[in-house]
C-alpha cells in the first residue's frame, strides 16, 4: 500500500516502530519540512531513525574524539538501511574538576545525561540508539538511558588514552596526582614534577588504568550492552573507527529484530558485570553505578551482593592503580574479552546471557585470543588474589554499608585515631602540610550525595598521601567517593551520610576507628552516653546550594547505598 511520496513510509517491518509517529502522513508535513531544512530527504525519512547520543566535549581528552567517531557510527547506520540523527549531551571531566567545587557536578551529570538522552529519544520518537561515551559518568549515564527507554540500542566506549612515558616508565594521570604529594613532600624537584605532568597524557582517550572509565567499559561488555571486544580498543587506534561502523550495523539489526536492553540487562547479566569488576580490580564507583542501573532496568540488586560475588571471584588481572599495567596493555594482552573468557572457563561468568549482537556472551568470548607470554590476565586457578577487589563493610559507622577496594592492598585490620575534616579542602590542606601521620584514620564528611552535594571523589587527598609514602599506613573514609585511580586503604560511600545524621557526623578528633576487612566491619569506639551527648541539639549544616541543578539534586537524591539516584 502506498500513497503520494512522503505521506506514508515503509511497512512496519522496516523497523520504524516509533518514528512513523513523527514522519508519516499528511499531518506530519510540518515536521518533514523542518527535517528537510537540515538536509534529510524523503528517502531518509522513510527509514528507521537512529539516534546517535554523543557525549562529545572539547573540555578534556576523554570525550574529545567522539565527534569524529560518531561519523563512523553514522556511516554504519546508513549502510545498514537506517537514518542517523546525532545529538549531544553533557560531560564533566573528573580529572579536571578533581579537588575543586566543580567536582560536585560530576555525579550529578550522570542523572542529567540519562535524562537528556531520554528526552531527545522520546521527544523525537526514535527507533533505536547508539550511545557514545568515555569519561566516568557518561558511561553509566548512557546505560541508564538505554535501560529506561528500552529501545533497541547499544553503547560504545570511546577507548583509553595511551599511557605516557617518563624515564622508561608507563604513566597515567594517577602519577600526576601522586606527584603533587611527592613534590609537596620534597621527594621530587620542580623539573621532575613538570616532566611527569607533561608526559602523562599524550593524546585523546579516557584515563589509562582500571579507573572508573575503563571499569565501566568492562562492565558494558560484561553486561552485554556493548559488543564484545570493541570497548577496549584504544581511542587513537584505527580499529576504533571500524568498531564504530560495526556498531551502526548492529543497531540496525537490533531495530529490525526488536532486540531491547531489557532482554540483555537481566539479573544474571548484572552478576557478570559485578564479577568483571571484582576480577579486574575495578573502581568502587562501579557499586554506585550498577545499583543505579539496576533500578532503571527493574533488576533487584542490593549492595551486599557485591561483597558476596567478590568473595567467590578471584582477582585475575593486575591493572593500575593497584596493579602493574594500563588499559592499553590489557588490550594488547587480549583485552576485556580475554578477561571474560577466563571467567567463563572458571565457571564464574554466566555465559548464556544475551548481548546486543544477538549472540550470547559465552559465544562472543569463548574464542577470545590471548597474546603469547602476556602477564596481565591470569586463569582463575592461578589468580593474583583468591578473591575479588571489592569489599562491603558494615558497622555503627556504616549501617547501610560502605565500599572498600582491596585489589592493591593486603591489610586486613586498622585501628587508629580519627583525623576529622568537614570538607575535602581541609583534608587536602592538612595532607599538603604533612599533618597526616602513619596510623591515622582520615575522616572526610559532609561530602555525600545530599551533603556535598554530589559525592566528590577524593583522589587529590589519597594521591597526595600516596606521594608522601603513606598509602599503606593511613586509612581514609568518607561519605563521598574515591576515584578509580585511588590506591591505598580507602573506604567510600559511607552511609548514612553525615548530612542525614549518620554516625560519621558525630566522630570527633582522636576517636578510635576500627576497620576489620575479614569481619567486614567499620566501627567507631564511642560510648553510648557520649554519642547521645554529641547527638543532642545536632542540626545538619545549611544546604550549600538553594537553587539550580545542585539544589534539585540534593533535595531528591537517595542514599549512596541505593545508587544515589534521583528517580
Amino acid at each position: 500500500m502506498s500513497r503520494q511520496r512522503g505521506l506514508i513510509l515503509a511497512p512496519m517491518n522496516s523497523g520504524k516502530r516509533h518514528s512513523h509517529l513523527v514522519t508519516d502522513g499528511p499531518s506530519r508535513a510540518p515536521a518533514r519540512a523542518m527535517m528537510k531544512a537540515v538536509g534529510f530527504t524523503d528517502a531518509d525519512l522513510a527509514k528507521p531513525l537512529i539516534g546517535i547520543a554523543n557525549t562529545w566535549t572539547e573540555i578534556g581528552p576523554c570525550n574529545f574524539h567522539l565527534r569524529a567517531l560518531a561519523e563512523h557510527v553514522k556511516a554504519g547506520v546508513r549502510a545498514a538501511g537506517g537514518t542517523p540523527l546525532e545529538f549531544n549531551t553533557v560531560s564533566i571531566s573528573d580529572g579536571i574538576t578533581m579537588g575543586t567545587e566543580g567536582m560536585k557536578t560530576s555525579l550529578i551529570s550522570r542523572e542529567l545525561i540519562a535524562d537528556s538522552i531520554e528526552l531527545v529519544a522520546r521527544g523525537n520518537s526514535l527507533d533505536g540508539l547508539v550511545c557514545l561515551s568515555a569519561c566516568d559518568k557518561t558511561n553509566p549515564g548512557v546505560m541508564m538511558a538505554l535501560a529506561r527507554l528500552d529501545l533497541p540500542g547499544l553503547a560504545l566506549y570511546g577507548g583509553s588514552i595511551n599511557h605516557g612515558r617518563h624515564h622508561g616508565q608507563a604513566l597515567t594521570v594517577q602519577d600526576v596526582f601522586e606527584a603533587v604529594g611527592a613534590f609537596n613532600a620534597g621527594k621530587i624537584d620542580a623539573q621532575e614534577f613538570l616532566g611527569i605532568e607533561n608526559a602523562a597524557c599524550p593524546a585523546v582517550g579516557a584515563c589509562g588504568g582500571q579507573f572508573t572509565a575503563n571499569t565501566m567499559a568492562t562492565i558494558m561488555e560484561a553486561i552485554g550492552i556493548s559488543p564484545a571486544g570493541l570497548n577496549g580498543i584504544p581511542a587513537t587506534a584505527g580499529e576504533k573507527n571500524r568498531a564504530a561502523y560495526r556498531c551502526g550495523e548492529i543497531v540496525m539489526d537490533m531495530v529490525r529484530s526488536d532486540r531491547k536492553p531489557s532482554q540483555i540487562m537481566t539479573r544474571p547479566a548484572f552478576e557478570n558485570a559485578i564479577a568483571s569488576v571484582a576480577a579486574s580490580g575495578g573502581s568502587t564507583n562501579a557499586v554506585l553505578h550498577l545499583l543505579a542501573l539496576a533500578k532503571e532496568a527493574n533488576v533487584a540488586l542490593q549492595i551486599d551482593e557485591f561483597d558476596a560475588i567478590s568473595r567467590r571471584t578471584p582477582t585475575i588481572a593486575t591493572l593500575k592503580p593497584g596493579g602493574l599495567y594500563t588499559a592499553v596493555e590489557m588490550h594488547q594482552a587480549g583485552g576485556i574479552s580475554l578477561l571474560l573468557r577466563r571467567l567463563l572457563e572458571g565457571r564464574i561468568l554466566r555465559g548464556g546471557c544475551l548481548t546486543v549482537t544477538g549472540r550470547t556472551l559465552g559465544e562472543e568470548v569463548q574464542g577470545a585470543p590471548e597474546t603469547s607470554g602476556q602477564q596481565v590476565i591470569r586463569p582463575t586457578d592461578k589468580p593474583f588474589k583468591p578473591t575479588g577487589g571489592l569489599v562491603i563493610l558494615r558497622g555503627n559507622l556504616a549501617e547501610e554499608g560502605a565500599v572498600l577496594k582491596v585489589a592493591g592492598s593486603n591489610r586486613e585490620k586498622i585501628a587508629g585515631p580519627a583525623r576529622v575534616f568537614n570538607c575535602e579542602e581541609d583534608a587536602m590542606a592538612a595532607a599538603n602540610a604533612q599533618q597526616i601521620k602513619a596510623g591515622d584514620v582520615v575522616v572526610i564528611r559532609y561530602e555525600g550525595p545530599k551533603g556535598g552535594p554530589g559525592m566528590r571523589e577524593m583522589l587529590g587527598v589519597t594521591a597526595a598521601l600516596a606521594g608522601q609514602g603513606l598509602a599503606d599506613s593511613v586509612a581514609l573514609l568518607t561519605d563521598g567517593r574515591f576515584s578509580g585511580a585511588t590506591r591505598g586503604f580507602s573506604i567510600g560511600h559511607v552511609a548514612p551520610e553525615a548530612f542525614t545524621g549518620g554516625l560519621i557526623a558525630f566522630v570527633q578528633e582522636g576517636d578510635l576507628i576500627e576497620i576489620d576487612v575479614s569481619a567486614r566491619r567499620l566501627h567507631a569506639a564511642i560510648a553510648p552516653a557520649e554519642l547521645a551527648k554529641r547527638r543532642a541539639g545536632w542540626k545538619a549544616p545549611a544546604p550549600r546550594y538553594r537553587r539550580g541543578v545542585m539544589a534539585k539534586y540534593a533535595n531528591t537524591v537517595s542514599s549512596a547505598s541505593e545508587g544515589a539516584v534521583t528517580g
